[in-house]
C-alpha cells in the first residue's frame, strides 16, 4: 500500500500521449501552477470556524473536506501541502489538473462521477484507512452547479470519518463564463475561509439516511456561501 500512496502524489507517465500532447500537458499544468501560486502568495487569508477542522484531528478521525466547483483556484493554493487526495476526471482536461494540483502537494486519483467513478471512490476509501485526507469539488466535474453529489457521503459510510463542509471567499474576483462560473480572486485582497460543522454518517446507512446526509451538505454549504457574501458586503 505505500508504493500505492506514493503513485497518487507522483506525477504519471505521459508515454501513452503524443509528443504535441505531452508538451501541451506540461504547459497547462505549468501555467496554471504558476498563476495559482502567484495569486496566492498575495492573498491575506483568514479562517472562521477552524475549530471544526481541528476537532476531526483531536478525535483521531480525518476529513472530508467538501466545497463548490467555482472556489477551486483559492481553494487549491488555502489546502495546499495538506497531502489531501482528490478525484480528477479521467479525460485529458483531467491529467493536466492532476499534474498541476500535484505541484501544490495533492494525491490525484483518477476517475469521476461519469468514468471511473466507482472506481475512484474505492481507491479514496483505501487511501483514506491508510491515513490521507480526502476532498471534493462536490458539484463537479460538470455540474449542475452547486448541486452537492453523494460520493462523499459514501466515502464517510465506508470510512468512519466525518465529512467538512467548506466555502471560501475572496474580497474581490473576476468570474471566468464556465458552467460554474469559476472564480478568480484578484490579487492582493483578502479572503476568508469558512470550515461548516462535521457531518458523520453511519456505517450501516441506507439509501434513505445517505440521501439525507446529502441534503445535510447541500444546506451547509449553501449557507457556507451566504456567509462569504455577507461578509464580502460587509467590507466594501
Amino acid at each position: 500500500m505505500k508504493e500505492k500512496i506514493q503513485q497518487v502524489f507522483k506525477q504519471a507517465d505521459l508515454a501513452a500521449y503524443s509528443i504535441k500532447q505531452r508538451i501541451t500537458l506540461r504547459l497547462a499544468a505549468g501555467a496554471f501552477f504558476l498563476l495559482i501560486k502567484l495569486i496566492g502568495k498575495t492573498i491575506k487569508f483568514e479562517s472562521i470556524g477552524v475549530e471544526n477542522y481541528e476537532g476531526i484531528e483531536t478525535e483521531g478521525k480525518l476529513p472530508i473536506i467538501c466545497f463548490w466547483h467555482n472556489r477551486i483556484f483559492l481553494g487549491t493554493y488555502f489546502f495546499r501541502d495538506h497531502r489531501i487526495v482528490v478525484i480528477t476526471s479521467q479525460s485529458f482536461d483531467g491529467e493536466y489538473i492532476a499534474r498541476f494540483i500535484r505541484k501544490f502537494g495533492y494525491g490525484a486519483v483518477r476517475g469521476s462521477s461519469t468514468r471511473g467513478g466507482v472506481g475512484a471512490i474505492i481507491e479514496m476509501i483505501r487511501l483514506m484507512k491508510n491515513g490521507l485526507s480526502t476532498g471534493f469539488s462536490i458539484d463537479g466535474p460538470k455540474g449542475p452547479r452547486y448541486v452537492a453529489k453523494a460520493g462523499a457521503c459514501l466515502l464517510a459510510k465506508k470510512t468512519g470519518n466525518p465529512i467538512l463542509p467548506f466555502s471560501i471567499e475572496a474580497e474581490k474576483f473576476w468570474t471566468i463564463g464556465t458552467w460554474d462560473k469559476l472564480q478568480i480572486p484578484k490579487p492582493f485582497c483578502r479572503a476568508r475561509g469558512f470550515y461548516g460543522a462535521p457531518i458523520y454518517v453511519a456505517n450501516d446507512a441506507n439509501d434513505e439516511e445517505l440521501e439525507r446526509k446529502r441534503q445535510e451538505l447541500q444546506t451547509k454549504l449553501d449557507e457556507l456561501v451566504e456567509l462569504g457574501k455577507q461578509w464580502r458586503e460587509s467590507i466594501k
